[in-house]
């Protein structure tokens, strides 16, 4: 029975299927001794021979191996591939000769940047947790060159334009949570959360902005976090952490089918508001009284007159709009009328 060849080459433990994909596109793939460089490809395990870079690939029995899942704290310099070339030290090299099974990086992490890194067989789960639409939340901890300003990273946060190398074409990056922790005059310390994960995405996009990137550490990938791993040491994720997985990657998979995903930086509820609490008011100001009709007499206080007889000041709504008070503009005294304390009759 013939299968995509993305599938049968995770499964076989060579490369996500994104990046077989990706492989497939640079003329890296041969299929019974013939390259192929485009999509869709059916395959039969049983019958088709594959090489990756000129190296076989054992298929058979590559669906029936045992799950599982590693969490690495990858070291600077160490390359998250599973195709060696030259003496470049991969990230599979620092696990264990005899883990029984053959993993790879889930998603890619380039070999200056240090941090999280998932090792699966799970091609399903790969899948959902690096696909563009609905891949989860990463977090990394990025020092940078300069003082950063809150408005040199507010392109970020809209999104910004890159090349895309392979297609040739650019493309819009997602939403982008930043926050500033630490900031001199030299540097300046940032968390950035994503959804995407491009070729060197993060160190491109703090470029185009202005702002160098030092050193890069990937510190959070959903749920799961470098907490008591030093850099080089791996674990391997209890059966919950990996539930926990399963269940954050179909629920943004549901959302972005529905159109809805959920764009926070992470998995934490929304606050919500509380059953059968009472919708508040529209508006809590007093109704205006309606206004006095032309002509209409208006009470004492309107006159600037207070109780008591005495006059008041006028109101400011009774003056001429810009108008200036002058000693011509008082009211004139009647002739022989008494005088009161202020001079006015």
């Amino acid at each position: 029975m013939k299968e995509r060849i993305q599938k049968i080459l995770a499964n076989a433990g060579v490369a996500s299927r994104r990046h077989v994909e990706q492989m497939i596109l640079e003329g890296r793939v041969a299929v019974n001794g013939k390259v192929v460089t485009s999509l869709p490809v059916l395959l039969d395990p049983a019958a088709d021979r594959v090489t990756v870079d000129e190296e076989p690939v054992r298929m058979s029995g590559a669906a029936a191996e045992r799950r599982v899942y590693l969490l690495l704290n990858k070291p600077r310099d160490v390359y998250s591939t599973n195709v060696a070339q030259g003496t470049q030290t991969r990230a599979i090299d620092l696990l264990p000769p005899n883990l029984g099974a053959r993993v790879y990086p889930v998603g890619q992490l380039d070999a200056e940047s240090r941090g999280l890194l998932l090792l699966t067989n799970d091609g399903e789960l790969t899948n959902k947790l690096t696909h563009p639409r609905f891949g989860v939340a990463k977090t990394y901890r990025a020092v940078v060159d300069g003082y950063v300003r809150p408005e040199d990273l507010a392109p970020l946060q809209e999104g910004i334009w890159l090349a895309d190398k392979h297609s040739g074409k650019g493309f819009k990056t997602g939403r982008v949570f930043v926050k500033i922790s630490h900031r001199t005059r030299e540097k300046s310390v940032l968390e950035l959360t994503l959804r995407e994960g491009r070729n060197r995405q993060v160190r491109r996009m703090l470029a185009k902005v202005g702002h160098k990137v030092r050193e890069l550490t990937r510190i959070r990938m959903g749920p799961l976090t470098l907490h008591g791993l030093a850099s080089g040491q791996f674990r391997e994720l209890s059966p919950r952490e990996v539930r926990d997985l399963y269940r954050l990657a179909e629920k943004q998979e549901k959302a972005a089918t529905e159109g809805d995903a959920d764009d926070a930086p992470d998995a934490r509820p929304r606050p919500r508001k509380p059953a059968g609490a009472a919708a508040a008011p529209a508006s809590r100001k007093r109704p205006l009284a309606p206004p006095t009709a032309r002509g209409a007499a208006r009470p004492a206080a309107a006159r600037g007159f207070k109780p008591g007889g005495k006059p008041g000041p006028k109101p400011a709504s009774a003056r001429p709009s810009g108008a200036k008070f002058t000693a011509t503009s008082r009211p004139k005294r009647p002739p022989g009328g008494p005088r009161g304390r202020d001079g006015h009759s």
